[in-house]
């Protein structure tokens, strides 16, 4: 039986277990979407994961959803993530950068811009800006013309990854964001070849990672997705078939892997993991969800056939989670008023086990 601490392959990597860090939004970043030393040193801590996946990292200014989050798009911010690669690297970690472009779910507090949509369709709920929580505004709908300029904005931050150091990205494809919004069927309404059918649904996320698997190779490019999820207000129609067909396109590019998170029924993702003929990351509980992802969900998801497993809060408390796992030790509680606060209490702040005499 397959062991999370076994090595595996991923685009050329080899990782000395199957423990992955999944992205968390940490809200940390300088002014100007600007990697820390803090950050740097809050990756390298974690090192051990057998593959570190970042927090969102925006391709532009207009695909920023929340304050205080990183970029990929100015030459700046790829000299500000050098020193974060390097303090993983030199730990023996591997990095990849996930890049979220928020699509609807973002604000002219937090931009300057108006956030841009496959329709002029607001998200439920309240976004977050400088200035608190705000009601999420009305998109502007692209035009067909614009849409393949903000799948190419995926790979211009690939290329700029790769750039500052990061061994591949992930595309956020999950969660209600851009990738997600185009996928949806209340969030898209549009009738060009975007819109409609899945086939139209699922062709601004393959145009995405085509071109970035074309800007870097697809044996560094992954994917996320969060199938039947409603994040943000997003709902899909024909979820098995929806995914069934995205899966089908990816395939041909070869990725690194897809990164499922388990929105969805257990027969649904295994239906899922029959189509996907390459690695396959599952996070086995619902983000934010009650129940945080222990060892047990981990084996049960291996022996279904998942090659990878990601772990998100545990992995906020406890940066030598691996060795947690391997051993049996306890996992130390998150303090999950510090999330989103910024600093470094709550961020550096977790020591790794006390071992006492």
């Amino acid at each position: 039986m397959t062991s999370l601490f076994d090595r595996h392959e991923v685009g050329g990597l080899v990782l000395p277990n199957r423990v992955v860090m999944a992205p968390m939004t940490r809200v940390r970043a300088a002014a100007g979407g600007l990697a820390t030393p803090s950050m740097a040193t809050y990756y390298a801590q974690r090192a051990t994961a057998g593959l570190i996946v970042t927090e969102g990292v925006q391709p532009s200014l207009v695909g920023q959803s929340n304050p205080g989050t990183p970029g990929l798009y100015t030459d700046e911010q790829v000299a500000s993530w050098r020193p974060v690669t390097a303090a993983v690297h030199a730990n023996g970690g591997r990095l990849f950068a996930q890049i979220m472009h928020g699509g609807r779910v973002s604000h002219p507090g937090t931009t300057g811009l108006q956030p841009v949509g496959p329709s002029a369709v607001p998200a439920t709920g309240d976004v977050f800006t400088p200035a608190g929580p705000q009601p999420a505004p009305v998109p502007r709908a692209l035009e067909t013309a614009e849409v393949p300029e903000h799948a190419r904005s995926y790979a211009d931050a690939a290329r700029r990854a790769v750039d500052a150091g990061f061994d591949g990205v992930e595309l956020h494809g999950a969660n209600g964001y851009l990738i997600s919004q185009f996928l949806s069927s209340n969030a898209n309404l549009r009738t060009d070849r975007y819109g409609g059918s899945v086939a139209n649904r699922v062709r601004f996320a393959v145009e995405a990672a085509a071109a970035t698997a074309e800007a870097i190779g697809g044996r560094r490019t992954g994917i996320r997705l969060s199938p039947g999820a409603t994040f943000w207000g997003v709902e899909e129609t024909d979820v098995l078939e929806l995914y069934t067909t995205l899966l089908g396109e990816l395939a041909r590019l070869e990725l690194a892997y897809v990164h499922l998170e388990a929105t969805v029924d257990e027969d649904v993702l295994l239906r899922l993991r029959r189509t996907w003929p390459g690695t396959l990351i599952v996070n086995p509980t619902l983000p934010m969800g009650p129940k945080q992802t222990g060892r047990s969900e981990a084996d049960h998801w291996l022996a279904l056939g998942a090659d990878l497993i990601s772990f998100g809060r545990a992995y906020i408390a406890n940066p030598d989670l691996v060795e947690r796992l391997r051993t049996g030790l306890p996992l130390a509680p998150v303090d999950e008023a510090t999330y989103y606060q910024g600093g470094d209490a709550g961020y550096l702040t977790y020591p790794a086990y006390q071992h006492t005499a």
